[in-house]
């Protein structure tokens, strides 16, 4: 009786060892798709061109083991507007009035992305690291005056009569794509995820036509520089 009490005791002790290594196997998910959202914000010199703004990601993560995983990830970053002061002049050699300009950019980027996390628990901390491409058009905007005529859009909801009324003036447009990095990390509980990541771009050299540009402006340290940006990105999310 007692050889056959230990035995039926040692079959359920090693049926309890297995059971939680089986069902981590059963529960081991090899892909997993991300979708978040949250805050962008410029660093360093890029910071006193452009303001803050939202991202939305889109990302797909390939398991190679509990450790360690593959991310692709695309994100859309709309970028505030930031007012810039500089003198403008109705004629060559006039006095000159200081004038609001604006710079306007998106970001969008495709990056690929090694993760190590944490391989179980409720609470799993993760780094990333991992490299892409970066596309950024920018719009340069100054406040101008136009004459509108009466119209009436029952749509919008308005009948106008006519007038002088402001307008934005595009002054330049320019979009740049090139090759960044980015790294941060984050913690996922169960399927949501709190992330922040950095982003560094190396941006093309602006040279421009120094020959036309006067002393005061050729002699800048501005001129000829990399406009390489950097990026700081704080997401919420759901990973499925």
């Amino acid at each position: 009786m007692r050889k056959r009490a230990m035995l039926v005791f040692g079959c359920v002790a090693g049926l309890l060892t297995v059971a939680p290594s089986t069902a981590q196997a059963q529960d081991f998910k090899r892909v997993h798709v991300s979708l978040g959202g949250g805050w962008t914000a410029p660093n360093s010199e890029v910071a006193d061109r452009l303001g803050q703004g939202y991202n939305f990601n889109f990302g797909v993560d390939v398991s190679v083991n509990p450790v360690f995983a593959i991310e692709g990830l695309y994100s859309f970053n709309g970028l505030g507007e930031k007012n810039i002061s500089l003198p403008l002049a109705p004629c060559e050699g006039c006095a000159t009035t200081p004038t609001d300009f604006f710079g306007n950019m998106n970001m969008q980027y495709g990056t690929v992305n090694a993760i190590f996390q944490r391989p179980e628990g409720g609470v799993r901390p993760y780094g990333l690291v991992g490299m892409g491409v970066y596309y950024r058009p920018m719009e340069i905007t100054t406040p101008g005056v136009g004459w509108v005529p009466g119209y009436c859009d029952p749509w919008w909801y308005v009948c106008y009569p006519g007038g002088w009324v402001e307008v934005d003036k595009i002054v330049g447009e320019r979009s740049s794509t090139d090759f960044g990095m980015d790294f941060g990390g984050g913690v996922r509980f169960g399927a949501f995820y709190a992330e922040l990541r950095y982003n560094y771009i190396w941006g093309p050299t602006i040279a421009g036509q120094a020959t036309n540009l006067p002393a005061s402006v050729a002699s800048s340290d501005l001129v000829g520089k990399k406009a390489n940006g950097q990026f700081v990105q704080t997401t919420f999310g759901f990973r499925f």
